[in-house]
């Protein structure tokens, strides 16, 4: 079998280009790509990303800039040749995955389409990954390697795709643990895991109850942590006990009574004691207070 050819425009590029030629180096082992605005060689290519006009997904064809665009997801965000790319094969990448692929799309592939396509209400504010994505380009004090630096480009999203993929898929699986401990829970404000998994998304959706998760930290220790009133919100539904506040070590246990307690963060979101024994009584002071 021939590598397919995956055509795409020349000069200045942007992250809905790059991040799609980086999707198709997760798809197919090898293959030929071209940087051009020559409407001959676009015809000849398998595959033909953000030029010529045309969206045809059977046909190879991912272009959006054609009057009338190539649709958009229910939220309102336009898709961009990448989100179309992911459309098609985003499954795929994610070996069969339709909840992972539909994660990375809403964290990763429709902020880069909503840039792309100026569809930028609700988009964060500060350095974007598409921004970044353009600073690959030469600047004007530079040579004018575009290409050079479109596969420099490409290499780092491969990366940032790859890493997300993993992200995603992590955070999914973590659902079925945190769900079970909390189903555990022998208290349900204090849910305790065995292992380090990512809880918040998770607690939110199925607890109202839950104030604190305990869990052990990668160097052995135990962690107490607040559960947020919401994700990403630095408001906690209750925080640890003031007097906590900074404290470490000796004075820490002093406080506390537990002579294994080793901090407590100033902001009173997170402690933590050499031991789960010792984690648990700081949980339940907590409580008390």
């Amino acid at each position: 079998m021939t590598d397919k050819t995956i055509a795409t425009h020349n000069g200045s590029f942007h992250a809905d280009d790059v991040f799609s030629v980086a999707a198709f180096k997760l798809i197919f082992p090898s293959f030929k790509l071209i940087r051009t605005r020559d409407l001959a060689l676009i015809a000849k290519a398998d595959i033909v990303i953000d030029v010529g006009g045309e969206y045809d997904a059977d046909a190879g064809r991912f272009d959006h800039h054609q009057r009338g665009g190539a649709g958009e997801r229910e939220n309102g965000i336009p898709f961009s040749s990448f989100g179309l790319i992911w459309q098609k094969y985003g499954i795929e990448i994610c070996e069969g995955n339709q909840e992972v692929a539909n994660a990375v799309d809403a964290g990763l592939v429709s902020t880069i389409d909503a840039i792309d396509c100026g569809h930028v209400e609700g988009i964060y504010e500060g350095i974007s990954l598409s921004q970044t994505i353009s600073m690959f380009n030469p600047t004007w004090q530079e040579g004018s390697d575009f290409d050079g630096c479109f596969d420099e480009a490409v290499d780092f999203a491969s990366r940032v795709l790859t890493r997300f993929i993993a992200s995603a898929n992590g955070g999914i699986s973590a659902k079925e643990i945190v769900a079970k401990a909390i189903e555990d829970a022998a208290d349900p404000r204090v849910i305790v895991l065995e292992k380090y998994t990512p809880w918040k998304r998770t607690v939110h959706a199925l607890s109202e109850e839950a104030l604190y998760i305990v869990y052990p930290s990668p160097t052995g220790q135990w962690r107490i942590q607040a559960v947020p009133v919401e994700p990403g919100s630095f408001e906690d539904r209750k925080s640890l006990p003031k007097p906590w506040a900074g404290l470490s070590d000796q004075a820490l246990q002093t406080v506390t009574g537990i002579d294994d307690a080793m901090f407590c963060h100033n902001g009173l979101f997170i402690a933590g004691a050499e031991s789960f024994a010792g984690t648990m009584k700081m949980a339940v002071m907590a409580l008390k207070e």
